[in-house]
């Protein structure tokens, strides 16, 4: 695959037994906002009739599948060679980021071994997926908004479209672990008048927790912001610079 010189190069590894062949499309996309994806291994026991549903998609995407048997019943082999190829390419390729899509947190470990050598990693499940791993993972979205909502056109029964579920203004208020990530952002990038630049808010975001805006059906944070409506927006006009200030604030 092409690179430009500020492309990332990330590596995807797809735990095809914990996560739906249905949220590939959208996880190969929002992975491909950040860099390329020239690293793309799919894991799982390809004899077993349940991952029929991957073949086409292995094919559609250009994702390697990697064969594991079952050696024992109630071991699974498959997260173990996955953790040894992960780590193992760690140290012999030039990786800017890791992905991982499972909703399995037997993998925290080894996220959490590679942020130690202070490399991002993208975590995908289903919202099932126990909170440590996603806690691991420097952002963690889930593979529930990426499909969307299905809709089946009645007049073309087969057709079906996809729609995002996003959140009101509302429901995110009255989501307190939400609405703390956001204010501390704020509090903690914000100058003496109490505006917070908007990419500095991010930054801090990123670097102090999972958080996507995409869990909430936002593909950006500007716009969960504006719907939220905790926050005075002020735009300039020559840079398009956007700030935000806390309501609570009162000025």
């Amino acid at each position: 695959m092409a690179r430009t010189k500020n492309e990332d190069r990330i590596a995807l590894f797809i735990d095809c037994d914990n996560i739906s062949h249905r949220s590939i499309e959208g996880i190969i996309n929002e992975l491909s906002k950040y860099g390329v994806v020239n690293i793309r291994q799919a894991y799982g026991n390809w004899t077993k009739d349940n991952l029929k549903n991957w073949e086409d998609k292995l094919l559609e995407f250009a994702i390697k599948p990697i064969q594991q048997f079952d050696y024992s019943k109630n071991k699974n082999a498959t997260d173990i060679l996955m953790t040894i190829d992960a780590i193992d390419l760690l140290h012999t390729k030039d990786i800017d980021a890791f992905a991982f899509a499972t909703s399995d947190s037997d993998f925290t470990p080894v996220v959490m071994r590679v942020q130690t050598e202070g490399i991002k990693v993208f975590g995908f499940g289903e919202k099932k997926t126990p909170k440590p791993f996603m806690a691991a993972c420097s952002q963690f979205i889930f593979t529930e908004k990426l499909m969307g909502r299905v809709i089946v056109d009645e007049s073309t029964p087969d057709a079906v479209t996809q729609a995002p579920v996003r959140k009101s203004g509302k429901e995110m208020r009255q989501d307190t672990w939400l609405v703390n990530v956001l204010r501390t952002a704020v509090e903690q990038t914000m100058d003496e008048d109490g505006w917070a630049n908007l990419a500095n808010i991010g930054q801090y975001i990123n670097n102090s927790s999972s958080f996507s805006p995409i869990n909430f059906g936002y593909k950006k944070l500007s716009n969960l912001i504006d719907e939220i409506d905790l926050f005075d927006i002020y735009v300039d006009d020559e840079s398009k610079i956007m700030s935000i200030r806390d309501k609570r604030l009162g000025y």
